[in-house]
């Protein structure tokens, strides 16, 4: 057992945090087993005591939506709406996942700046490529964060190189679903429809039954453009809406789902969205770069809809989930402008949304309670703020202006996570 010492602020509930000013965390077998404001109080008198000092001690950060081979795009083409940005960029990239050597290159850089900015898990969407998505799982493994990692399904409106048959795209989710079969696992697949343009009903009901019979979470987007939606109404016609159609194929809460952006979500739609427990993953910085829009995340708090943070590269253009906070803010804030009525996010608010509610996803992560693992970033911020700041000044300072530089140590699943390797 080992005892971590340091200043620590973290958030059981959205509307407040919780602040142990030179307190305690007792962690034993990966897992939080005691928090106390003093030593005593743990019960664990001959534990190892490792002492951070002055420094903060916070939970890691979850990135619930993010495209791994599109981190070689990140920050162009930032001019263009969705389905431009994806027709003449995005597919041309991911093409060239094809090539196992190319797919380590970029996989190897993108799991180091996750490292960098402090995220210890990520919902992860590759390519329709098996051994390249294999290739992004192991590298996670290797370097010890957790992840889950989706085999992209799409078999139209895509160019030749990114469609499938549906009977390929089957046999390589059961090969991942086979090889990733620990359900404690760090690293498991995360059954992935690409979004329903780009998979037909066939394709939309054996993701389904992949879901179902591996019993496997999924990830994809929904209602994030309207160019988009209205597609989606002739492509499925018999579907009262996008998110039906995903319910019809067992991919809206069925198993646990989280869906992308959610930007135009209806009234219906967010009623289907609670009585699936589906999770929004809100992508301010990406809303913005590709005009979608934003999303109403008061009204998902209101309606008790579970919404975590995404950086989703490329469409965004920051890997830090710090910074998605201090965007979620300042999206709600215009929210604000045009109703008085729906107040601004706030600070402890975003912070839950990128610690607990966004770990959820991964299982009992994303806070310092009992019985929670052990994710956690040490933050030296002694650079950043004057003597007089409290402990809930001196988060705020660092979301805002800090960065890696600050992050002195990371640890998942109680094991501390050192700087990936890179070729």
């Amino acid at each position: 057992m080992k005892v971590y010492k340091a200043h620590i602020i973290y958030t059981k509930q959205r509307e407040q945090f919780e602040i142990l000013e030179n307190g305690y965390v007792a962690v034993d077998g990966g897992r939080i087993c005691g928090v106390a404001s003093d030593f005593e109080s743990l019960g664990c008198p001959d534990a190892e005591v490792i002492d951070f000092g002055n420094k903060l001690l916070i939970p890691a950060m979850n990135d619930v939506h993010v495209h791994a081979p599109q981190y070689h795009n990140q920050g162009i083409a930032m001019d263009l709406e969705l389905l431009p940005w994806l027709d003449n960029y995005t597919f041309p990239e991911e093409s060239k996942f094809c090539d196992i050597d190319y797919a380590e290159l970029i996989y190897r850089r993108f799991v180091r700046h996750l490292w960098r900015v402090g995220t210890m898990r990520a919902v992860v969407f590759a390519t329709i490529h098996t051994e390249s998505t294999r290739r992004l799982m192991e590298l996670f493994d290797e370097a010890g964060m957790g992840a889950l990692v989706g085999k992209v399904c799409m078999n139209r409106n895509s160019p030749e190189s990114l469609t499938e048959s549906v009977e390929d795209a089957v046999r390589g989710m059961e090969m991942l679903a086979e090889t990733y079969k620990d359900r404690e696992a760090l690293v498991r697949p995360i059954v992935t429809p690409r979004f329903i343009p780009s998979c037909t009903p066939d394709m939309l009901r054996a993701c389904g039954e992949m879901a179902r019979r591996y019993q496997l979470p999924v990830q994809s987007h929904l209602s994030e453009n309207l160019s988009e939606i209205q597609l989606v109404r002739e492509l499925e016609p018999e579907s009262e809406g996008y998110g039906d159609a995903y319910r019809r194929y067992g991919l809206f809460g069925q198993t646990p789902t989280i869906m992308a952006h959610c930007v135009w979500s209806d009234a219906n739609e967010r009623r289907l969205m609670k009585e699936g427990g589906v999770m929004v993953a809100h992508c301010p910085s990406s809303n913005f770069n590709v005009s979608s829009g934003m999303a109403p995340v008061r009204t998902f708090f209101d309606e008790d809809i579970k919404v975590g943070l995404g950086s989703d590269i490329s469409g965004g253009h920051e890997l830090s989930i710090f910074r998605m906070m201090v965007y979620a803010i300042q999206v709600s804030k215009m929210h604000y402008q045009r109703n008085h009525d729906m107040a601004f996010l706030t600070l402890s608010e975003a912070f839950w949304m990128a610690t607990k509610c966004g770990g959820s996803f991964f299982g009992k992560v994303g806070s310092f309670e009992k019985g929670y693992d052990f994710d956690a970033l040490v933050i030296d911020d002694r650079d950043l703020y004057p003597e007089d700041y409290t402990i809930p000044q001196r988060l705020e300072r660092f979301i805002y202006l800090g960065d890696d530089r600050q992050i002195a140590h990371r640890f998942c699943r109680g094991k501390e996570v050192l700087m990936p390797e890179s070729k």
